[in-house]
């Protein structure tokens, strides 16, 4: 049975659930599919499937392309995340701090959120650069790769951690950390010195250097700062987690003004 279907609560009411995993299948794979694509991924039927998305279609909610054979998400989709970010209280505050750590640093910036078991973007800063890392607004990636998420999940015991994550964990290059003990002891460390690493974890030879905001949004926030390992030597990690680390109080002093953290 596919993940979707496998997802589902008892509880649910049918054709709405099967509206969010559509919406959820196509931003998941970030690409077009075809019915027989989705109705094989979600295990429902294909005329069941064609009946929703024509009323989704209608709406906006999904796009056809040329051929009318496949599927994305449509301009709804993009204007309810929009509106999620603009309702955001850290998301929108933290505007500023980002801009002024990115003109310090030079280097790419993100706010990010723990959602279950992946690291999202809410928001991004370029790098001065020509080189940088690709990330875009929305991103899903494995917290465990991720030095966003290994200072989010750095909060937690153990115990909590292997609760929380997948495991086998997933290996997105040859330097991911996909060994249970490794992980805990990193995190561990970050727990220790406050920031965490990947070390060309999540993208090759690309180091982030990340703090944990500790706000309340489920597993909680985090800003980070991203650069080519030609850039990033240890003395400029050190230099970068300074940086990062006086950004994330300076967020947290804000969000606390507002009774959010």
């Amino acid at each position: 049975m596919a993940a979707a279907a496998r997802g589902r609560k008892p509880d649910e009411v049918k054709s709405a659930a099967r509206v969010l995993e559509v919406l959820e299948l196509l931003g998941t794979e970030g690409a077009r599919l075809s019915l027989a694509e989705m109705a094989s991924a979600m295990a429902v039927p294909k005329s069941s499937l064609h009946a929703i998305l024509r009323t989704m279609e209608a709406r906006r909610w999904v796009d056809l392309d040329a051929s009318g054979t496949r599927y994305s998400l449509g301009l709804k989709a993009l204007l309810t995340g929009t509106a999620y970010l603009e309702g955001d209280d850290v998301a929108s505050l933290a505007g500023p701090v980002l801009d002024a750590l990115a003109e310090e640093t030079g280097e790419s910036v993100h706010l990010g959120r723990l959602d279950g078991t992946d690291v999202v973007y809410l928001a991004k800063r370029e790098s001065r650069h020509a080189l940088r890392m690709y990330s875009a607004v929305g991103r899903r990636l494995p917290a465990h790769a991720t030095a966003l998420g290994k200072a989010m999940l750095s909060r937690y015991d153990a115990a909590e951690v292997q609760r929380r994550l997948d495991w086998p964990l997933a290996r997105l290059t040859p330097d991911t950390v996909t060994d249970p003990d490794e992980l805990i002891r990193q995190l561990a460390e970050a727990r220790l010195q406050g920031w965490a690493m990947d070390d060309g974890e999540n993208s090759v030879d690309i180091r982030c250097v990340a703090v944990a905001l500790g706000t309340g949004h489920g597993g909680g926030d985090a800003i980070s700062c991203s650069a080519p390992k030609s850039r990033m030597d240890d003395a400029r990690v050190r230099e970068i987690a300074g940086a990062v680390t006086e950004a994330a109080h300076a967020l947290g002093t804000l969000l606390k003004r507002l009774g959010q953290h």
